[in-house]
């Protein structure tokens, strides 16, 4: 898995049998994996449209495949096994454009979705079965293509008595509604976690992000940015929905930057606790019902001050992550997409109309053998 904040790369080594409510995981080995910094410049080209040309999609392509190869080679290492233990290998790519809803191409309207990372390259590299291309079916069924975690979300949390949230702050915050004893009700993008405090890290301090919150930790936001900023159309619009960096990149945060404090640190805390109030009235205005706790996984749970601002956001509901359950809340997504893979085989349908939006459940992944 590499997501939106385009920090890196995780991978896991994960046993999996059963099928739907009947899943059972077990994680055997992980790594995140770090880009370096002329990976990263490049991606972060790549994914927007002002700095992107095709030629870097298509060395991008190549070149994370290879990269992707590395990344389970090195978690097979921390699970003492080799690529001959491999059954199967789900990948999800690195997303680079993510359009679900209609723009005219050649005086068509049409939607897409386009992640990185050649199956073709990670198949040869393992000599393993590879599934890959997750979103296109669902989109080609009229949904979002998004999110993809409440699956594995309702076959893993799901409780007979209480109703639960599970929110992933990835650069994405998305979250997933589990009512009662029933697969999900709703999912859906509530906005930016990490991206957009991620993106302003880079630009005030140079470095990738704010290591610890400390230096939102040390401001105040601005309560009236705030005001304005939650009240944008996608805020309001109910699920299901999606969103990236084609409304959350760098020509927001350059909005943000023009409109927001001059003090560094203030404007680090007003985009913190943009992340956590945007989370929060998703859940309430969109979430029935109401949850007994919301439970957390991510890279965002390793910010401190997100996590406070964001349990004050959501209290009295408490706030959890996913660790207290067994499941490290770094490798969650790449669980899913090893889940993914495992249930393709199983001929499983995967998608859930009820979180995309799609007219049926569409089949997941494409294969591509060694």
């Amino acid at each position: 898995m590499s997501g939106t904040s385009l920090d890196g790369i995780d991978a896991v080594i994960a046993r999996v049998e059963g099928s739907g409510t009947d899943l059972q995981v077990e994680t055997l080995g992980f790594v995140s994996e770090p880009y370096d910094d002329d990976l990263r410049a490049a991606l972060a080209a790549c994914v927007e449209t002002a700095t992107s040309h095709v030629r870097l999609v298509s060395q991008l392509h190549f070149r994370l495949g290879d990269r992707f190869a590395d990344a389970v080679v090195h978690a097979l290492d921390a699970a003492g096994l080799t690529t001959a233990d491999l059954d199967l290998v789900g990948s999800h790519g690195q997303t680079v454009q993510h359009v679900p809803s209609p723009e005219e191409v050649a005086g068509v309207p049409t939607r897409s979705t386009l992640q990185i990372g050649s199956s073709a390259v990670l198949a040869t590299r393992l000599d393993t079965p590879v599934i890959a291309d997750f979103r296109s079916g669902d989109l080609a069924l009229g949904g979002q293509a998004a999110p993809l975690v409440p699956y594995l979300d309702g076959a893993l949390f799901t409780d007979p008595d209480e109703a639960r949230v599970l929110l992933n702050l990835g650069g994405i915050a998305n979250l997933t509604v589990l009512p009662p004893g029933r697969p999900p009700a709703t999912a859906f993008d509530t906005g930016p976690a990490n991206m957009v405090i991620d993106a302003l890290a880079l630009r005030l301090t140079g470095r990738p992000y704010d290591a610890d919150g400390a230096l939102a930790a040390r401001g105040t936001p601005d309560e009236f940015l705030l005001a304005d900023v939650l009240t944008a159309p996608f805020f309001l619009q109910p699920p299901p929905k999606s969103t990236g960096r084609e409304d959350f990149g760098m020509p927001f945060v350059d909005w943000l930057v023009a409109r927001g404090p001059s003090d560094p640190a203030d404007l680090m805390a007003t985009a913190t606790a943009f992340t956590a109030r945007s989370v929060a009235e998703a859940v309430g205005r969109f979430v029935e019902p109401k949850p007994a706790r919301v439970i957390a996984s991510g890279g965002g749970v390793h910010n401190p001050t997100l996590m406070r601002m964001l349990a004050e956001a959501l209290a009295p509901t408490p706030l959890e992550t996913t660790a207290a359950y067994g499941l490290d809340p770094d490798a969650k997504e790449a669980v899913l997409f090893a889940v993914l893979a495992h249930e393709w085989a199983n001929g499983v349908r995967t998608g859930l109309p009820a979180v995309t939006g799609a007219r049926a459940p569409a089949f997941q992944g494409s294969l591509t053998l060694p």
